[in-house]
């Protein structure tokens, strides 16, 4: 959520910020809330004149009894009462007016950055940079569920039985490796000075409208029938709960922790052959990174995060891209973004990985999150990145670690987590 005070001062940039974004059906909302906003101010600036004249009032009414003129005192107790009633009907318009500006605010998207290439979706992404050379073996690479399968490690048949489609069982050594896998992304950012922590995995919807937008929320939660609780889709949502309403002291900016979870997700509409498997699932795990610091140092730490996560995966001997995102691929908090991809060298090209993104102080502003300094209380910038998301992370890992022979080999970062294997033969 933008802060209102750019709709009262410049109403234009707001505007054409929504055109950037190719979502010019709200137009009308910033117009709608300028005026809204004025009638708001208006109404509390009554309502203010109003108790100033109450108490004037009030505290004539002891000065004309002490002078022995009660019945004008009675006069004037009555337009005390009067301006009362007054004051309760004017403090509830202010109170609707607020909640009709909060609903219109809410739909309204984030400023985007200068340097945010302007497209209407993610076919307008451009490239930033690749790190480690893409390769292409002299032998075929098996599609990843049938590498998982000649381990012997993959069983969405009767995860299909028990769950339904997109549903999966791992086994064997390929769910040792899954899980070796987000236990080395945990110790690798532990490393990096993250501190770690495992968050609730269900969220209450105060918190969901904090942290995404009603589109984004209706398309990827899952809600607990008969309760106001929502399964997360990535551990930020209660990352970024974690501190709503609170004031953090300036000194103890920045925070930055590295989160683990398990990942619900609707993925709602039909894919392609490419996104069956273990590519597009309702559940899966992830170790993320989120930070709370102040506006200054946002880029920095963004720029820090994204480059974190290039890191690890060339660790693991998988070569990636960055890809900037667009304004229209922008979801509506995001002020900038970065997808992190990893290369296939069976489809010979880059698929996403991950997902870098700096929110300024849009979801700081919906959830009350402030830093108490020697000015007063502003507002933190948030950002989050995402270490490794698996089993997508898995496909990359299998597909650029697997020989021909069938057998995948494990890099020396990641060994010390599988028993100190160096390569998985099929059975």
């Amino acid at each position: 959520m933008i802060d209102i005070k750019l709709i009262r001062e410049n109403k234009e940039l707001v505007k054409e910020n929504i055109k950037k974004k190719f979502q010019n059906n709200k137009l009308p909302l910033v117009d709608e809330v300028y005026d809204l906003d004025k009638k708001c101010r208006e109404v509390k600036l009554q309502g203010d004149n109003l108790r100033a004249l109450k108490n004037e009032k009030s505290a004539l009414i002891g000065s004309l009894m002490r002078d022995g003129q009660k019945e004008e005192a009675e006069k004037v107790k009555a337009e005390v009462s009067k301006y009362g009633e007054e004051i309760i009907t004017l403090e509830k318009e202010e109170e609707n007016l607020k909640a009709a500006i909060k609903e219109k605010m809410m739909v309204i998207p984030n400023i985007i950055a200068d340097d945010v290439p302007i497209g209407e979706d993610d076919t307008k992404n451009v490239e930033n940079e690749k790190f480690g050379k893409p390769f292409v073996p002299n032998y075929e690479i098996p599609y990843h569920s049938d590498i998982c399968a000649n381990l012997n490690g993959l069983d969405k048949e009767s995860a299909g039985r028990t769950s339904g489609n997109g549903f999966y069982y791992l086994i064997g050594d390929v769910a040792r490796l899954h899980s070796a896998m987000l236990s080395y992304a945990r110790d690798f950012m532990i490393d990096k000075g993250f501190t770690y922590a495992i968050p609730p995995f269900m969220i209450r919807s105060d918190v969901v409208t904090g942290v995404m937008s009603f589109e984004e929320m209706d398309a990827m939660m899952y809600k607990i029938e008969g309760e106001d609780l929502f399964l997360i889709g990535t551990s930020e949502h209660s990352m970024i709960g974690k501190f709503k309403d609170q004031i953090i002291k300036e000194e103890s900016l920045p925070i930055a922790m590295t989160s683990y979870s398990p990942c619900f997700r609707k993925e709602v509409g039909a894919h392609g052959i490419e996104e069956r498997g273990l590519y597009r699932v309702h559940q899966f795990e992830k170790q993320e990174m989120v930070v709370l610091c102040k506006k200054e140092e946002g880029m920095d730490w963004y720029n820090k995060m994204w480059q974190y996560t290039v890191e690890f995966f060339r660790s693991l001997d998988i070569p990636v891209r960055t890809l900037e995102c667009c304004s229209g691929d922008l979801a509506d908090l995001k002020v900038k973004s970065c997808d992190v991809e990893a290369w296939s060298p069976r489809q010979q090209k880059y698929f996403e990985v991950g997902s870098c993104s700096i929110l300024g102080d849009a979801q700081a502003r919906r959830l009350g999150i402030r830093m108490k300094t020697d000015k007063g209380n502003e507002y933190v910038t948030t950002l989050n990145n995402t270490v490794l998301a698996t089993p997508r992370g898995l496909i990359a890992f299998l597909e650029n670690n697997y020989n021909e022979d069938g057998s995948v080999r494990i890099p020396e970062a990641l060994r010390p987590y599988m028993g100190g294997k160096e390569i998985i033969k099929p059975n």
